[in-house]
């Protein structure tokens, strides 16, 4: 067994390599069964800040004879150490390598990641390529949400865990054990046939890929009888229990905080979002169950900041009622509130949780025209950011970043325009005579798997350069601060999002030219990925760039999210058409498919079809 510590006063933060956190769990290696490391392909600080690693380390652990570890990408200082002294990629906890544990499981939450996939199993001296790996290799696992179009990176994975791994993660565990206890006298071949018949496991080597002669998918077929023609994800019916020991970092991370997860879910349908989509239906905790949970981090953990995390807080039952409870269970909790609507509400929630100088307040219009606002489903008013602005600037804010995306579906130059003046109108708010200071941040639209937009081709580079300067030219010359993400990222991002399985190459080759860190600005080296590109025979653009056909069979058709095609193709219609589709948990259902899963949702079909025929 081989430990990092003698060489990390050679690298910048060693923190991140050296373990031993308070609440880390360090089982008998010896004595435990199956052994797992969880792997996040990022840095310590951005991987200690995701929501699911902690709940899958705790599952895990939870049993007796399993055990979890943790590793994350190391930083390139520490890569280039480990290389001169030949240490293999090993886990924090017990610092065993990876090749020694049974299963190496990869959480997949951002595709410009993959790259970092490969140089980890690289670090780890195991082959990259599920067709190299044998029996003596552990079995290379991944899930997050990324998972919901494996294909890019079916060439190295051997099986994928679609959806909540709450769900599937402890029947695949069985399975596993079961193939354990014959001594591994059974090939692996045997363990992911057994596998492909939970649900939720998708195990790409058994399935075909076809293609047309025009490059267009033909088909993605089981070539065993055990593997399914259609993988479901997989849906927890309620959430377990909050995670509320963590483990604590002894260096700053992205979220330096306590978090409990108040609500999962989101049911507002803004079309651009895939996580509204892929993390249907709302689920929400009790107060009382909160409560109890931030209690627990603060005595298991020393936190006295902690997040209540929801991809939309606001719309949680009560929100306002469950911080004043919080504030007075616990006096000197202070709370953080990410993801909030623009309204007052949301100004006078976070009024109410702030103690002395106010931060910053983070508001996400997306577009600058009301038009452009009910094609993607974000039902706001100009009036409405106006008067949340101004709610803001009269209670003491003075700093506001507003979030915007340049090349939405429908989007022309006057919507531009309409986001300048948007702009300036809030610029010109201040109370008292005090201008606010605007920090403006512009993203790509990028068309995701699994949403209204999924058929949309991404504007060119050449007409997003454009815009941007036009957006430029209107804005105010002081007080506002204007970035913007590099097209070519978001060009690749868009192309491995809606990729297929021939991708595996280009990502093979982008790597073995140097390219790790993809989304870190310093690392980022787009000729190697066009050069990988070009040597594969293929174009970003042809994936990124090119408009579907509603017919076309998508790289990601046999992964069921719940949402139907149907749906989608209804949604897309009314975004070109400019109608909004209503908020369904509070009105009538919107029949997305997940109606089938949720008795709740099957009430409001049948009142909703059923009121049609009531005279009026």
């Amino acid at each position: 067994m081989t430990n990092p510590d003698n060489i990390l006063r050679q690298v910048t933060r060693p923190g991140r390599y050296s373990g031993g956190e308070w609440n880390a769990v360090l089982k008998d290696w010896e004595r435990t069964f199956i052994r797992i490391v969880l792997s996040y392909p990022d840095l310590y600080e951005i991987g200690m800040s995701n929501v699911a690693l902690p709940i899958l380390y705790e599952l895990c652990n939870s049993q007796p004879d399993v055990l979890a570890e943790r590793v994350f990408a190391p930083w390139v200082d520490m890569e280039a150490v480990m290389h001169q002294a030949g240490i293999p990629l090993s886990s924090l906890e017990s610092g065993h390598p990876l090749k020694d544990f049974d299963i190496v499981g990869f959480s997949l939450g951002y595709e410009l990641t993959y790259t970092n996939v490969l140089n980890m199993l690289r670090l780890a001296q195991i082959p990259v390529l599920a067709s190299e790996r044998n029996d003596s290799h552990p079995l290379i696992i991944a899930g997050g949400s990324c998972a919901l179009n494996p294909e890019p990176m079916a060439d190295f994975i051997d099986l994928f865990v679609i959806g909540e791994g709450e769900e599937s993660l402890a029947e695949l565990l069985s399975s596993f054990r079961s193939w354990k206890h014959q001594g591994r006298g059974a090939p692996k071949k045997e363990l992911l046939q057994q596998a492909a018949t939970i649900p939720g496991i998708y195990v790409p080597s058994l399935y075909h890929a076809e293609y047309q002669p025009d490059g267009l998918l033909k088909s993605i077929t089981p070539t065993v009888a055990q593997a399914k023609p259609t993988i479901e994800r997989q849906i927890v019916t309620k959430l377990p229990p909050p995670v509320t020991r963590p483990v604590v970092p002894y260096i700053e991370i992205v979220h330096d905080r306590g978090a409990v997860e108040i609500q999962r879910g989101c049911s507002r349908g803004c079309r651009f979002c895939q996580a509204g989509i892929i993390y249907r239906p709302v689920r929400e905790r009790s107060p009382d169950e909160i409560t109890q949970a931030v209690g627990e981090l603060i005595t298991g953990c020393g936190y006295d900041t902690v997040s209540l995390l929801s991809l939309n807080t606001c719309d949680y039952p009560g929100i306002d009622r469950l911080v004043t409870g919080l504030h007075h269970h616990y006096h000197n909790l202070a709370l953080s509130l990410p993801s909030l609507r623009i309204d007052s509400f949301s100004v006078e929630l976070l009024d109410s949780i702030s103690t002395g100088k106010k931060p910053g307040l983070t508001f996400a219009p997306e577009a600058g025209s009301e038009r452009l606002r009910q094609v993607i489903n974000k039902t706001i008013t100009d009036d409405e950011i106006l008067s949340t602005a101004a709610a803001a600037f009269e209670r003491g804010w003075t700093a506001l970043k507003l979030y915007f995306m340049l090349g939405l579906p429908t989007e022309t130059r006057a919507d531009v325009d309409d986001i300048a003046h948007l702009i300036g109108k809030i610029r010109s708010l201040g109370a008292r005579g005090r201008r606010p200071q605007l920090r403006v941040s512009l993203s790509t639209f990028i068309p995701k798997p699994h949403t209204p937009f999924q058929w949309v081709a991404q504007e060119s580079e050449t007409e997003l350069a454009a815009r941007c300067g036009l957006l430029r030219s209107g804005l105010p010359g002081k007080g506002v601060k204007l970035s913007w993400s590099e097209p070519k990222v978001s060009l690749l991002e868009a192309a491995l999002s809606r990729g297929d399985r021939r991708l595996g190459r280009v990502i093979h080759r982008a790597w073995e030219l140097g390219s790790t860190f993809d989304a870190w600005d310093e690392c980022f080296k787009y000729e190697n990925w066009a050069r990988a590109f070009s040597e594969a025979g293929l174009t970003p653009g042809f994936y990124a760039r090119r408009q579907r056909s509603l017919d076309e069979v998508m790289p990601w058709a046999h992964i069921d999210v719940g949402v139907t095609q149907a749906f989608l193709k209804q949604e897309f219609e009314r975004a070109m058409n400019g109608k909004i589709t209503t908020d369904c948990r509070y009105g009538n259902c919107n029949a997305c498919g997940l109606e089938r899963w949720q008795p709740s949702c099957q009430q409001k079909l049948t009142l909703k079809h059923s009121s049609r025929h009531q005279p009026r």
